[in-house]
């Protein structure tokens, strides 16, 4: 019996329907990622089975006594008395355990009078016993384990939890959460607040645990690492995909390409029915084209049969092109030590570095390391504190702000674009639709959008600069997945360098050829992308030990003299491609040989079907078997052909 079911799932608000006629099955054990657009009503979706609203219509059914524990996107843990610590709220999820400690302790006071000592000793055995099974001797461990993958430190947990920021209070109600150890995790972006560290740390624990979650999540990466299936919510209807978000991506292209197609042999179908009713209405065979009329007439208005045309999301139409080639040496950086000047404390050293043309480098850290601050010293807006930086010849340097801070608020959409490049007002507003402002919208003032209006606006500046050197401080925040599939293919395409700062593992993965990690106060080289690196790391190896560049750093800390690394081999930009389309080929292997195995088991269960109709000597269902199995064979040599070709 599934967990939680949803029959016929319907939400409106007034007069806008959100979705209709979702039916949902949340089985035991379930690993399921929910996706689509923004405002397709993913949160509602999440309230909906999480019993914090109710639906238009439908039903959704839950499991006897089933505990769903629920993180809202922007939720913040309230505690339960005032001066309440973060350690007492953790405490909390184990009030049962307590209890019988507690109760354990008064047995242990009272068996020390011999008269109770014998009397009481048969109670305390089971309950003692039960006690350590169900964890009561290491519950204190499993809360320092949770708070510290959480990226608390310990004089955090004696903090009272009004103190807390608002990202630490959602990181404490995770992690209050995790420790409840409900029957099902209900999460709306649980990686929000989170630095990879943190999220690396929650996908091992989401592997290792044995109840069933379901996931709202922009971090792709995230969701290669945890779910087994894809719901995806989009136009009003939920469709649901088997494998994790690569798999996802595969499966949806086919799909999409399986749905054009048949639309467009329909479409040609009836074209020529339509042909030949033109041709002979009024013709000798004008019997047969009234015939044919009616039943046209009555397909459409039925619209029983007909395939409906494939609909597609707006999309940001990002184009980022440079003006000029920069010179091959574009970043380089001598003795240099980054912080601010205000209170002089170094955030990290960083070793001789230089990063050419046509290269992306993707900068890492535990947040508050020093990432942007380096970004803003290279753009000369923070001195260093020590050393220094070159920046390479005929620069134009575009920057993202993770903050959007080069916005005005007081701006609109429209003078923030003119204020980059001048252009009639037509055809600003026409650019501003490519970044999905259509209307009124490009009217509307910079304060009043959400985080990833402001997110669209910024790229629509950037995308007119002609930068040739890109600073990108998390360009993926606050955009949906499918703005961020658009942007990860045009950074891949990008003739130009970038310098990347961002948690965004699947971004990094598909463009980073270096990876330049802050751990404690220094900077490290990694030569190579983040795959590479990971394996590296899980050999135990300190990746930018295994890379010549670190030995530049630690030459000059023996106080040696090292050359910088030469110019890596051309092709970057190629590079980015070939692994962005090796993640697709696998993804699209994989999901072949799932087709495959499935088709072959079709085709045996059709196999055992016709011979036993064949033995009852039923020939209309041989035929029909038949014809049935023969269709299958057709599409698993199709499959097959995939595959081979996939697999070369």
């Amino acid at each position: 019996m599934s967990l939680l079911t949803g029959t016929q799932l319907a939400k409106s608000y007034g007069p806008d329907d959100i979705f209709a006629g979702v039916d949902i099955a949340i089985p035991h054990m379930a690993r399921i990622g929910l996706v689509g657009p923004n405002g397709a009503g993913k949160t509602t979706l999440l309230r909906l089975l999480a019993g914090r609203e109710e639906p238009s219509r439908g039903m959704v059914q839950a499991a006897r006594g089933l505990r769903i524990g629920y993180l809202a996107q922007e939720a913040a843990l309230e505690a339960a008395s005032l001066g309440a610590t973060v350690w007492d709220e953790m405490l909390g999820a184990f009030a049962g355990l307590r209890e019988r400690e507690a109760e354990l302790a008064r047995l242990e006071a009272a068996m020390a009078d011999p008269a109770q000592r014998d009397s009481l000793l048969e109670r305390y055995g089971p309950l003692q016993h039960q006690f350590e099974l169900d964890g009561g001797y290491l519950y204190e461990t499993r809360i320092r384990q949770v708070l510290s993958g959480l990226n608390f430190e310990p004089a955090d947990y004696v903090r009272p939890v009004e103190q807390l920021s608002g990202g630490q209070k959602t990181r404490a109600l995770l992690g209050r959460l995790l420790l409840e150890s409900p029957d099902l995790l209900i999460l709306d972006e649980p990686t929000n607040h989170l630095d990879i560290h943190a999220v690396e740390w929650l996908e091992t624990w989401l592997n290792d645990w044995d109840g069933a979650v379901l996931i709202v999540s922009h971090d792709r990466y995230f969701l290669d690492q945890v779910v087994s299936s894809i719901w995806e919510l989009a136009f009003e209807a939920l469709t649901e995909y088997r494998g994790n978000y690569s798999a996802y991506l595969a499966q949806r292209a086919d799909r999409r390409s399986r749905q054009q197609n048949e639309y467009a042999a329909q479409r040609a179908l009836m074209a020529k029915e339509q042909g030949y009713i033109r041709r002979n209405i009024a013709g000798q065979n004008t019997r047969q084209a009234k015939g044919r009329q009616r039943r046209l007439d009555r397909l459409m208005v039925s619209g029983a049969g007909l395939v409906d045309r494939p609909r597609e999301a707006a999309q940001l139409k990002l184009d980022l092109q440079t003006y000029q080639r920069s010179g091959d040496r574009v970043i380089e950086t001598h003795d240099l030590a980054v912080g601010y000047a205000d209170d002089g404390k170094v955030l990290f050293h960083a070793p001789d570095v230089l990063l050419w043309r046509e290269e992306c480098a993707a900068l890492i850290g535990p947040n508050g390391a020093g990432k942007t601050t380096f970004l803003k010293t290279l753009l000369g807006e923070v001195s260093p504190l020590a050393g220094s930086v070159t920046l390479g010849s005929s620069l134009k340097i575009g920057y993202f702000a993770q903050a959007h801070e080069g916005l005005d608020p007081e701006r609109t959409v429209l003078d923030e674009l003119l204020a980059v490049q001048e252009m009639p007002t037509g055809r600003a507003r026409d650019y501003a639709a490519k970044f999905l402002f259509t209307g009124d919208d490009v009217y509307k003032k910079i304060s009043v959008l959400s985080g990833g209006e402001r997110g669209r606006v910024a790229l629509a500046k950037l995308a007119l600069q002609g930068a040739n050197l890109l600073l990108l401080d998390e360009p993926t925040n606050h955009l949906d997945i499918p703005s961020q599939e658009i942007l990860q293919a045009v950074l891949a395409d990008f003739p130009g360098t970038i310098l990347l700062v961002s948690h965004d593992r699947y971004l990094i993965d598909g463009l980073a050829t270096q990876i330049w990690s802050v751990e404690a106060g220094a900077l490290e080289v990694f030569k190579g992308s983040w795959g590479e690196y990971v394996k590296e790391r899980e050999k135990g190896t300190e990746p930018a030990k295994e890379a010549g560049w670190a030995a530049v750093g630690a030459a000059k800390a023996r106080g040696e003299k090292a050359a910088v690394p030469s110019r890596p081999p051309r092709g970057n930009a190629e590079q980015k491609r070939e692994r962005s389309a090796e993640r697709k080929r696998a993804a699209r292997l994989a999901e072949a040989e799932r087709a495959i195995t499935d088709l072959e088991q079709r085709l045996a269960a059709l196999a055992r079907e016709l011979e036993e109709a064949g033995t009852a000597g039923d020939a209309v269902r041989v035929g029909t078997l038949g014809e049935a199995y023969n269709q299958l064979q057709t599409e698993l040599t199709v499959r097959l052909g995939e595959w081979e070709a996939l697999a070369v």
